[in-house]
This record gives C-alpha cells, sequence and structure tokens, in this order.
C-alpha cells in the first residue's frame, strides 16, 4: 500500500489527528453552483525537525516563518515590542504583521493592508506583481509606527498606525519616490527621510541589473517628500564588478554613524546583503572592505541542509543591548528547487573590530538552530513541525488564509451555512488574472499531509471544486471534483502555461457528494488521494506526481506554493 494510505490507516488506528480532523457533521444542503468545504487538516512533517531535536527551552528553530514568508522587515518601539512583516503580492489581506516580545516567539496580529482601498489596481497583476518589499518603522517623536512599500501597479506609497494591532490609513502615495524598496529612516534630531532602490543616473544603465541607491528628506508632519533627491550608491560595492540590483535599502544610526544596508545580487543564488558607513545620511557612503554581511553563495552545493538566496535584511538592538537581524533565504531540497519560496529566517548580529555589524564571514553557514539567552520557547510556535485543524465555525477567515487579488467575499462565506465555509463556482479561475473563488494557505514544509472534507454536487460539466497547489496562473496541481458526459469524476489536473492536462481520472458514484480529498508531500514529489465514506476507506488518484513543477526554479516568480481550496465555472 502506498505512503499516503499507509500513514492514514496508522493515524486512524491510533486515534491521530487525521482521523479527528474532520468534524463529521451530517451533509448539508448543498447549493446549486456552490462547494461546501467542511475542515482542513495541515500536518508538517519535515526529516530535520524530527532528526535535530531543540536542546533546551531557549533554542529555536529558524526559519522562524516557514513557507513563503519573503522581504522581512522589523522594528521596535523600544519598550519591549517587536513587529515584522512581509511581502504579500497580489495576495489579499496584504502584509501580514507579527509581534513579539522577545523575537523567538511570534504571533500573527492582523495585516497592515485589510481593506480593499489600500490595494488598488491588483486584478490585472500576476500573482508575483503587487506588494514588494515593505518596511516597516517607528517614529518615537510621534510614537507612529510606519510602513512603506511598492505597488507594482500603483507606485509607492506608505500608511501609519498609532495602534499596529489594529486599522492602519489609507495610502499616501509618495510620486516623488520611484523605483522599489522604499523604506524610513527616523533620525535622533527629528529629521526623516526615504532610502529606496531607483534606475540608474539618468536612467542609463550601463548593463542588466544596473540600480542605485536613493535618499530624500521626508517630512512626517506634514505627510510630504520635502528637498532633492540624491544617490547614495551607483552599482554597488565593487561598481568595476558591475553588480546587479542593488536594493531593498536600510538606513540606521549607530554609536553616532549612519549605515546603509542594502540587498546585491539578485534574489537567487548570488543574493546577498552589504553595508556601507558615513558620518551623514547623505554620505557619501563606504563600503566596508569585507562585505558581503550575509550570503551563502560560495559555499558547496552538496553540503547537508543547504540554505540559499540569503538577502534582504533588518537589524535592531533590544533593550538588552544585543543586536538581531531577520532576512530572506531558501531551504532547497538536495539544493536543486523547493516549494516554499522565500522564508523569514533570524540571526544574531555581530560586529567586527573596526565597526560594522555582519551575519556571516568566510565560511559561515547559516545554523537552523538559534539560542536567546533568557527567551523561553513557548507552546505554540511558528516554527519547526506544527499541525493546523481548521473547522471554519468561524464567521470571519483565520489570519493565514488569504485571497487573490482582493476580498472575494462575494465568493466565499462563512454563514450561509455555519460550520462551512462555502465557494460559489466562480466564472474566474485560478489560471485567469482576476478574483476567483480561492482561497489558501502558504505550504509550510518540504513534507506534510493536508487534506480538506468538501460537499459538493456538479450540475453541469463546467463546474470543478476541489484542493488546488497552486504556484501561480500557469502552474498549478487541482485535485477537482466534476460532472462529465460519462457521469461524476475526480480528476487530477496539471495546469502548465495555456495547456491542462488531466493526469489521472476516476469515476465516482453519480450520488457521491462528499469527498475527503487528501495531498501528501514527499518534497520531491506528491501524491493524490480521496475517501467516499469519511476516512474509512481511501483511493490513491495519483503517485509520484513532481513538485518540481510548482517551483521557483521552473515556475519563476517571487511567492511560494499555496494550499488552496478551488472552485470554478470555467
Amino acid at each position: 500500500m502506498n505512503k499516503v494510505l499507509t500513514k492514514i490507516l496508522l493515524c486512524a488506528a491510533t486515534g491521530g489527528v487525521l482521523a479527528g480532523c474532520f468534524s463529521g457533521n451530517d451533509a448539508p444542503e448543498i447549493a446549486q453552483g456552490t462547494a461546501m468545504f467542511d475542515s482542513f487538516y495541515y500536518e508538517g512533517m519535515d526529516s530535520y525537525y524530527k532528526e535535530n531535536p531543540l536542546p533546551d527551552e531557549q533554542s529555536f528553530y529558524t526559519p522562524i516563518l516557514p513557507g513563503w514568508y519573503s522581504d522581512p522587515s522589523i522594528c521596535t518601539n523600544g519598550k519591549g515590542d517587536y513587529f515584522l512583516v512581509t511581502s504579500t503580492f497580489t495576495y489579499f489581506p496584504g502584509v501580514p504583521i507579527f509581534h513579539s516580545r522577545d523575537l523567538v516567539n511570534w504571533k500573527q496580529v492582523g495585516h497592515v493592508l485589510s481593506r480593499p482601498s489600500q490595494l488598488v489596481n491588483m486584478e490585472n497583476q500576476h500573482v508575483s506583481g503587487g506588494i514588494f518589499a515593505p518596511a516597516i518603522s517607528y517614529n518615537p517623536h510621534n510614537e507612529t509606527y510606519y510602513m512603506i512599500t511598492t505597488n507594482v501597479g500603483a507606485g509607492n506609497f506608505y500608511v501609519k498606525t498609532k495602534d499596529p494591532f489594529g486599522e492602519w490609513s489609507d495610502p499616501i502615495r509618495v510620486p516623488q519616490v520611484g523605483g522599489i524598496d522604499p523604506s524610513f529612516f527616523f533620525d535622533e534630531d527629528g529629521k526623516a527621510y526615504v532610502v529606496n532602490n531607483d534606475d540608474a543616473p539618468d536612467f542609463k544603465a550601463e548593463y542588466d541589473g544596473h540600480r542605485t541607491i536613493r535618499v530624500q528628506e521626508f517630512d512626517w508632519k506634514n505627510d510630504k517628500m520635502v528637498g532633492p533627491r540624491k544617490i547614495l550608491v551607483n552599482k554597488g560595492v565593487h561598481p568595476e564588478e558591475k553588480p546587479i540590483w542593488i536594493e531593498g535599502p536600510h538606513m540606521y544610526k549607530i554609536n553616532g554613524k549612519y549605515y546603509l544596508m542594502d540587498a546585491e545580487g539578485g534574489t537567487s543564488e548570488n543574493h546577498s546583503e552589504v553595508i556601507f558607513r558615513s558620518d551623514s545620511p547623505w554620505g557619501p557612503f563606504v563600503p566596508w572592505d569585507k562585505n558581503p554581511i550575509l550570503t551563502q553563495r560560495h559555499l558547496d552545493p552538496n553540503r547537508p541542509n543547504p540554505i540559499t538566496c540569503a538577502g534582504h535584511a533588518d537589524i535592531l538592538q533590544t533593550p538588552e543591548g544585543d543586536w538581531w537581524g531577520v532576512f530572506l533565504a531558501c531551504r532547497p531540497i538536495d539544493n536543486k528547487f523547493e516549494n516554499l519560496g522565500r522564508e523569514t529566517f533570524l540571526m544574531p548580529v555581530q560586529w567586527s573590530e573596526d565597526g560594522f555589524p555582519y551575519f556571516t564571514q568566510g565560511d559561515e553557514e547559516i545554523p537552523m538552530i538559534g539560542r536567546r539567552e533568557g527567551v523561553v520557547r513557548g507552546e505554540e510556535v511558528t516554527f519547526g513541525n506544527f499541525t493546523v485543524s481548521e473547522e471554519f465555525n468561524d464567521s470571519v477567515l483565520g489570519m493565514q488564509w488569504m485571497t487573490l487579488r482582493g476580498p472575494a467575499t462575494n465568493l466565499y462565506s462563512l454563514t450561509q451555512t455555519p460550520g462551512y465555509l462555502t465557494l460559489k463556482c466562480a466564472e474566474k479561475s485560478a489560471k485567469e488574472r482576476g478574483v476567483p473563488a480561492l482561497v489558501c494557505r502558504r505550504m509550510q514544509h518540504h513534507n506534510f499531509t493536508t487534506s480538506t472534507r468538501m460537499y459538493f454536487d456538479p450540475a453541469n460539466s463546467n463546474e470543478k471544486a476541489g484542493l488546488m497547489l497552486f504556484k501561480d496562473e500557469t502552474h498549478q496541481y487541482f485535485m477537482a471534483v466534476s460532472q462529465s458526459e460519462e457521469g461524476r469524476i475526480i480528476s487530477l489536473i496539471k495546469v502548465n502555461g495555456d495547456e491542462e492536462r488531466v493526469i489521472s481520472t476516476n469515476k465516482l458514484p453519480q450520488d457521491a457528494v462528499c469527498f475527503d480529498l487528501l495531498v501528501y508531500s514527499e518534497g520531491t514529489s506528491y501524491e493524490f488521494a480521496y475517501s467516499l465514506d469519511k476516512g474509512n476507506n481511501w483511493t490513491s488518484l495519483a503517485v509520484g506526481v513532481s513538485a518540481n513543477h510548482l517551483s521557483t526554479a521552473e515556475a519563476g516568480g517571487f511567492t511560494g506554493t499555496t494550499i488552496a481550496l478551488h472552485a470554478t465555472s470555467r
């Protein structure tokens, strides 16, 4: 018997969570043209965490946010509160915000961009468009939090709040700031600045990836940019080597000196983080002679548990005086591909004898286990292996659920039939740039099991509903129930570019309306299975399905893969 079914039967025999994740409700009344999801379950089973248990209660695994949580930015109010945000591109709501009191135990407390008025011009953008590299900052002069970011379809803007646990303002546009990746710096003297990635001087790039870092003063009392813009870095640390994609800048003032930290080398295997120093926020900024301060690009690709693509960092000092930083990196399987996307890592920051901060030097590897003295790891953490069980009993979706390009509240409901997530078979599908009837969560482990119970009675051959692994519009696996000319069927559909290919199809009883759908991942391959009797007996639909199809290595883009509940009439 295959691994999925063996595991399911083992869990059922031992009273495991897979058997217990379903509510066991009687079949609901199924409205025409809708699919009803009774439950969702996810269990991470990565071998690294099993084979390397944490040595003590002050230790933690990193990434602290596994799965697609890219471009992290962090700030503190100096009173013991830390806030962290990451990119969301065209997903809604935008920019999850996490809170911690100790940098180890994190909890999502909301989204910065929670309203459609904050996310405009999304509908025609590719999944990897939308919101790039949010940067969160705290201004002690007015005790206000700021988040500034790029909307690829609408330019740069920021929002602000005095209560990061609550709502943020509508967007305040900054058309004077071009390019991408803006961030605020609030100086001790009350002045403020925006630094960002922008075009080459006079828009005359000498090579592909030639960019600059620029600065402009920001009048926070009147919410506007003022004065001239100035180039701080042209090309990168070693201009003679034609470095690419200097971006993701952050400015800090430390011990009377100004530090400018940037990503360099692009976000793939050559990614790195570099540092410059100056006596003024206007420069000149001199690069450290031991740059980069973070990279893994030169290490042996055959090393165990490789971490790659490290860069795009942000740092801060704790009230205790130590320094820590967050950054993005990837965990490819055998250094070949991964489907998790760029994840958020946490590491202590060290200081050189000549006064520069750094994460790694030489052949130092990014560790997957960290430790912070004096901090006790809580029972509920965001890292390592964990399980998620969802019964859809609330009137609103949990914070980790997302839709595409808009709220989609006209396409799903948690109140139409309480206890179920109801999805309409929408005219838009996940293959199109629009707002489909799709509700999803991030894939967060290489090895995992995920399942859902669905009630669905398709009326015609156009209606499909089921469980999807979604990378973007052109890279998907969809395990869908539908109606064919020969009767009711369940199929595994592979979307590859404009092509849609059925990998496997099984006939179902025409009166079947209750379906348990399950995916088991071994990291490099997936197995898809289903049950018609609420998990007592399972049938494998497809085995050994290539996971590479959903990887960034094959599909490109800036996101990771999500696990989606989807219904469509297309």
